[in-house]
């Protein structure tokens, strides 16, 4: 045995896991219940074993806010919902090269362009397509960060412009479990977004898919979720946490913090390592509302290996020197690799008064 816990249940997943071998519902279930202080080390390890030391950080830029059709019950952006958030068209692809240059300089791997409606449409708004693909170029071709997408539902024409175009990842998030699903949404359906990233996989592009947690759900929801993205096969696994949004149904519900423990996220991103091995658990929206300062290093000591740094779409995050402070606290270091940049100038930067 090369990692023992003491605790039998994990430590037969670690062994099956560093062997090659997947696990099933099943396991997930029985891990999920398993005790906090056994899982987060194993799922350290194992990050350890098929990764490195380096987070790997992202940045997102919202590039058209606002009046969705869609009725997810966490949506700020939602036109059914009085949420008072700015709303706005596409942006200026100068814009959103501005946006990449501060991420780059920030120290982000990858920066998506993302857009709040159902899908960008090259046969209704051509226009609008046009200049979303004018901007991923400007960004492929004068930063260093890889650019990623999150348009909404493609067709096949479209998923395939998007490849030749040079976009790394499609991120498409399932939100939850297939059953717990319909509880947040009800204008598309579970099975529309997996066919999204069916065909984003098929065309060529790597996937970002993941889940909000502290939506209501179980934790066999938690872990369903989960196996639905195994099926899938993502590289890059987003965690939110719900950050409540008044004006919305589950801001309506929850009020200001989400109804989940930092035991019960801890333990689902440790459940997600020992499913999901090569891929990158990603610390994304609501971490900075629903953990305290001093629990931030949690999930990478659990884990986790990639963050979403900067501000979110409709709400702010704090300064990437910030995070980078937190990856250091769990003994990690930024990843470079598409990105070379000075962590110590990030870290100085965002200490001073006044920037951006």
């Amino acid at each position: 045995m090369v990692y023992e816990t003491g605790n039998r249940t994990v430590d037969d997943a670690v062994e099956r896991v560093l062997a090659g071998e997947a696990l099933d519902r099943r396991d997930g279930l029985a891990l999920i219940a398993q005790p906090v202080a056994d899982l987060a080390p194993a799922a350290d390890y194992v990050r350890s074993q098929f990764g490195d030391d380096t987070v790997d950080a992202c940045s997102i830029v919202n590039a058209k806010a606002g009046d969705c059709a869609e009725d997810c019950g966490f949506c700020a952006q939602s036109v059914h919902f009085d949420t008072g958030i700015d709303t706005y068209g596409f942006l200026d692809p100068e814009e959103i090269l501005q946006a990449a240059k501060r991420a780059e300089r920030d120290g982000a791997q990858r920066f998506g362009i993302v857009v709040a409606e159902k899908g960008v449409s090259k046969e209704h708004r051509p226009e609008e397509w046009d200049e979303v693909i004018r901007a991923i170029r400007l960004v492929r071709d004068e930063t260093d960060v890889e650019v990623d997408a999150s348009l909404g539902i493609l067709t096949r024409e479209e998923a395939e412009i998007l490849v030749e175009e040079g976009i790394n990842h499609y991120n498409h998030n399932i939100e939850t479990s297939p059953r717990f699903f319909p509880e947040i949404v009800d204008s598309h359906s579970f099975e529309n977004r997996v066919k999204t990233l069916e065909l984003a996989k098929d065309v060529g592009m790597d996937l970002c898919a993941g889940v909000i947690l502290g939506m209501g759900e179980s934790p066999t929801d938690r872990v369903d979720a989960a196996m639905a993205l195994q099926d899938i096969g993502v590289s890059s696994l987003p965690v939110n946490i719900l950050n409540p949004v008044a004006g919305t149904p589950l801001g309506e519900e929850f009020g200001e913090s989400a109804p989940i423990t930092t035991e019960e996220l801890i333990q689902t991103i440790a459940v997600y390592r020992l499913l999901h091995p090569e891929a990158r658990v990603r610390l994304t929206g609501g971490r900075e509302v629903n953990l305290a300062t001093d629990e931030q290093h949690l999930p990478f000591e659990a884990g986790a290996d990639g963050i979403l740094t900067g501000d979110y779409l409709t709400t702010g995050g704090q300064s990437p020197g910030e995070d980078i402070e937190v990856m250091e606290r769990a003994g990690m270091e930024p990843n470079m690799d598409a990105n070379e940049f000075d962590a110590e100038a990030v870290k100085q930067r965002s200490a001073e008064p006044g920037d951006d």
